[in-house]
């Protein structure tokens, strides 16, 4: 359990809290950020601001120096948290104008996400499978062999995975209820045959007869669910032997690269059932539980057979398209 943050105490304390307010209230869980903004406030009280005269370019540099991040990726999300609500506070004219002058640092050329196949997939179902079981989690294999299928077959994220309760599971409509998503918003997922008769086997096996719709769906102990941090790290454990080819130029498997294979399958589904994709992204986007498109976009990794589908599509639409 993560320990609360410490009440804020600087100048900017109220202004600070009432942009973490309004952020939640836009449906923004905004930790990473909020936490980003509590040692801004820490630093000015050990720096004793105490005027708001003070709060120039020079005294924000300094922070950012105190707070030493070596990729790039981490240094320009402070910076963009403390920027976002410098331009919060000038529209409400906490302050004149945004302190906040430092420039992104350059980033350099990512590795794309590894890309799991059906294979891979059907890989990982069979390695938790075969794991042994132990005293306090005699179902150890079966909860893991499901949550990844559903991390995969349905591509949820791990957060939703472990909140879900056995009453959630409805099989007359074939649908997931997946409650408190990212953006505090609940949504129903559906799953086809092959999904459901999977679900129907677990809760036989977990559960028997007499299952408690509000107990956790995924659990070991009486305690609750099992932690998401221990299915990343479950994961992690069976990796070696998938026995994996990642490319050069692509980083090392990650759990959430299962959501990112469920979207980019969809989309080369799309492409090879001939419906275009353009019209359906906002369907894929709500499925995902994403707040639009754009976040969507995100996932769709050009891949070979991605391009090779557009091709052939664009010779059927255009014969002899290419030729000179």
């Amino acid at each position: 359990m993560s320990r609360p943050a410490a009440p804020l105490r600087s100048l900017l304390a109220g202004p600070i809290g009432a942009f973490l307010q309004y952020k939640t209230a836009l449906g923004c869980k905004y930790k990473t950020e909020a936490a980003a903004l509590h040692q801004l406030d820490a630093y000015l009280a050990e720096q004793r601001v105490v005027v708001l005269d003070q709060l120039d370019s020079r005294l924000i540099e300094a922070f950012l120096v105190s707070r030493p991040r070596e990729r790039p990726r981490s240094y320009n999300h402070l910076v963009g948290a403390i920027r976002r609500f410098f331009d919060w506070a000038v529209l409400q004219e906490v302050v004149e104008c945004n302190p906040v002058k430092a420039r992104p640092r350059r980033e350099t050329a990512q590795r794309i996400s590894y890309l799991f196949s059906l294979t891979d997939a059907q890989r990982l179902l069979k390695a938790a499978h075969s794991m042994r079981t132990r005293p306090k989690a005699p179902h150890r294999a079966l909860v893991y062999e499901t949550v990844f299928a559903l991390l995969y077959g349905l591509g949820l994220r791990v957060g939703e995975v472990t909140r879900l309760l056995v009453g959630d599971v409805d099989f007359e409509r074939a649908t997931l209820s997946v409650r408190d998503t990212k953006f505090y918003k609940s949504r129903l997922v559906p799953f086809g045959q092959c999904m459901g008769e999977r679900l129907a086997h677990y809760l036989d096996r977990r559960f028997g007869q007499h299952a408690d719709p509000d107990a956790p769906l995924f659990s070991f102990t009486r305690r609750g669910a099992v932690h998401e941090g221990t299915i990343s790290q479950t994961f992690h454990l069976l990796l070696p032997q998938l026995e994996l080819d990642v490319p050069a130029g692509v980083r090392a498997p990650r759990l959430h690269d299962l959501r990112h294979a469920f979207a980019v399958g969809t989309l080369l589904r799309w492409y090879r059932s001939g419906v275009d994709p353009n019209t359906r992204l906002i369907h894929l986007s709500t499925l995902l539980g994403h707040a639009d498109p754009a976040s969507t976009a995100v996932y769709l990794t050009i891949t070979e057979e991605l391009l090779r589908e557009a091709d052939r599509r664009f010779r059927v639409f255009a014969p002899g398209g290419g030729r000179s």
